[in-house]
């Protein structure tokens, strides 16, 4: 992948996946760290960075967590803070294309290679790198940037996403 047709997306780095949120899951300071450090590596590559940000749909009523105006639903400070300039894209639905803006906003910076990073690997990463719309891309998920509920349903998510992207590191993909 080349910078310069390549974009990072980081995919539901919120409050509610940490610590004092509403469903904490397994290993974010870890992932935390790497997505920052792979956000600093893609800027200093010239790559675009896109946030996701998954809000609940309201009329659905009062969802578990990432319900609109709450705190759990801020993208998390130091994503905000390592990229502050970064286009945010809303998302009610597990696959960050579906009624989104994230393609268009991929087609305006002219990205065909994406490199995907978030919460949780088994839901909204898988679902956006296995998007229809993601086949119009070349995809990768940076294995090191992603968590979920615990270890093992992660490890099962890679495994199964295996067979269709590519799986690197950030310090593979963005070397």
């Amino acid at each position: 992948m080349t910078a310069q047709n390549s974009a990072l997306i980081v995919i539901d780095l919120q409050n509610d996946y940490f610590p004092g949120g509403k469903y904490p899951l397994w290993n974010t300071e870890t992932v935390l760290d790497n997505c920052v450090a792979a956000i600093e590596r893609a800027k200093a590559l010239g790559m675009p960075v896109i946030l996701v940000q998954h809000v609940a749909d309201s009329s659905k009523g009062i969802a578990p967590f990432f319900n609109a105006g709450s705190e759990g639903v801020a993208i998390h400070p130091r994503i905000l803070a390592a990229a502050p300039q970064a286009p945010i894209v809303v998302k009610q639905a597990a696959d960050s294309f579906y009624q989104t803006t994230l393609q268009a906003t991929l087609d305006g910076l002219g990205s065909r290679q994406l490199l995907l990073c978030g919460m949780m690997t088994q839901n909204c990463v898988t679902h956006t790198a296995l998007s229809r719309t993601a086949d119009n891309y070349e995809v990768a998920v940076l294995a090191d940037c992603c968590s979920t509920v615990d270890q093992m349903l992660h490890a099962i998510a890679l495994n199964a996403l295996s067979i269709r992207v590519a799986l690197p590191t950030a310090a593979q993909a963005l070397a």
